[in-house]
């Protein structure tokens, strides 16, 4: 039977978790004190009142900083947040025609479609024939042509027309 191991503790590692020999140390103020003893920069983040906290665990040595981990670790969520805020998720919008929409009717669409990559979101443009409109599929082809040049300037064709049963498809994607 295996022992459990332990926990995988996320984040850096801090005071007696450090388990290199030596280490590259910056004190409180930012100043590179050099390579060191584990023990000794142990001591002297204790002597400060502060945490030796490893910034770099990869680097050989490892880099050590003297700092108040609490503090460290409330800044690192409050970058991580800001991260996220400002994270645009990418929406796909559908916009559903005919092969005999009406002139009025297609620059409404058109204006939406617009109006969707202005937001920064990709446009799924679908085409349904219904009937005997599968006979003229040529039709659907030139109005999703249309689309195309139409939104060229500002966008481009991420997924080219396809047939899909009865409607066909074409993905948008802004510029």
């Amino acid at each position: 039977m295996k022992s459990a191991q332990a926990p995988q503790k996320d984040g850096p590692r801090i005071n007696h978790e450090i388990r290199a020999r030596e280490v590259q140390l910056i004190d409180a103020e930012g100043r590179n004190r050099g390579v060191v003893e584990a023990a000794e920069a142990q001591q002297s983040a204790d002597e400060a009142g502060l945490d030796l906290v490893e910034i770099v665990p990869t680097a050989e040595p490892p880099v050590c900083k003297i700092l108040d981990y609490g503090k460290f670790r409330f800044l690192e969520q409050k970058k991580a947040a800001e991260a996220r805020k400002k994270q645009k998720i990418v929406e796909i919008k559908e916009i559903k025609l005919r092969p005999g929409i009406d002139e009025h009717d297609y620059g409404v669409k058109m204006k939406s479609v617009r109006r969707f990559f202005d937001e920064g979101d990709k446009v799924k443009v679908t085409l349904r024939f219904r009937g005997r409109e599968m006979a003229h599929q040529e039709l659907g082809y030139k109005l999703l042509d249309r689309v195309r040049a139409e939104t060229l300037p500002f966008a481009k064709v991420e997924t080219e027309p396809l047939m899909e049963g009865r409607q066909m498809v074409m993905v948008l994607a802004p510029k």
